[in-house]
């Protein structure tokens, strides 16, 4: 979550700014918790913590969804974010506006995948387990997870700026995590990040992660495979290309060839030894955020 001093983010600061708030936080990042549970656990009233919930979720912080347990329907909350970014001077975009572009996970235009790998939708694999022959199949437009253990995919990102608007950053943030046979937490990948033909660095992630289910992972998905990713922000500007925060490559915007009707972003992942590598790639209705690939264009 990117924060700044504007008054479109004084309300997380005010969802943050309540001792009782930040305990709810503390304890859905354990698990995931009915406002019941949560009531019990603060030894507070049931309308005093949804009260609280709700302000959390007005501001982005928690999300929740109703589900059925023991022949009753409880609302179920969770943490949609691990970390915030906060940006003290005023952005330069401010004076202007963005542009959000949601590229779903199987919208790849060119692809190379090699077992272990998979492609699946909401309701069904696509074809067979390891099989990269399936990423081609029509269905993939439908996917909401996609997995290899080597290889890339590549998305072209339409170009909604007129001419006389001036680009100053493109931020695109995407759930993503490694990729090992089954699962595995200490899983090393370095996933890297190209636009336009021109690379923007790389990022490692920690592992393929596994231990608890995915908070948005249908019903029919096993629970011994990969269930959630890391919500990962690449933002690319004059001074270069950043995740997280963290400068990864001295790439700036200036230098990537932006004034086509479209862009071409490429994620690719290696096995370069054994026990580490590869890359899955979370969409809507997988992993713990319900999004796709989101690409945010901001512009004077």
């Amino acid at each position: 979550m990117y924060l700044t001093t504007n008054a479109a983010s004084l309300q997380v600061y005010e969802a943050l700014a309540s001792e009782v708030r930040l305990h709810i936080i503390d304890k859905l990042f354990l698990r995931e918790m009915h406002i019941k549970e949560l009531a019990a656990e603060l030894y507070l009233s049931n309308a005093i913590v949804s009260s609280h919930v709700s302000k959390l979720e007005k501001a982005g912080i928690v999300g929740s969804k109703m589900r059925r347990v023991g022949g009753g329907t409880y609302k179920y909350c969770f943490v949609n974010t691990a970390f915030m970014q906060i940006q003290l001077t005023p952005a330069k975009q401010a004076a202007g506006g963005f542009e959000d572009v949601s590229v779903p996970v199987g919208h790849y235009t060119d692809y190379e995948a090699w077992p272990t790998c998979g492609i699946a939708t909401t309701e069904k694999m696509i074809g067979q387990y390891d099989n990269p022959a399936y990423f081609m199949d029509p269905e993939r437009v439908s996917a909401g997870i996609l997995w290899f253990a080597r290889g890339f995919v590549e998305y072209k990102v339409p170009n909604y700026l007129f001419k006389d608007q001036v680009l100053r950053e493109i931020e695109i943030s995407m759930e993503i995590g490694s990729e090992a046979p089954r699962f595995n937490e200490h899983w090393p990948s370095e996933i890297r990040f190209a636009l336009n033909g021109q690379p923007l660095g790389s990022w490692t992630s920690p592992g393929d992660f596994g231990d608890t289910r995915g908070r948005f992972a249908p019903k029919w998905w096993q629970s011994d495979v990969n269930q959630y990713g890391l919500l990962k922000v690449l933002r690319i500007n004059e001074r270069g290309t950043f995740i997280d925060g963290q400068r990864i490559s001295d790439a700036s915007i200036g230098q990537l060839q932006l004034d086509a009707s479209h862009w071409t972003f490429r994620l690719s992942a290696d096995d370069t030894q054994r026990g580490r590598g590869g890359l899955t790639l979370y969409g809507k209705g997988f992993g713990n955020y319900d999004q796709d690939i989101v690409v945010r264009s901001y512009y004077e």
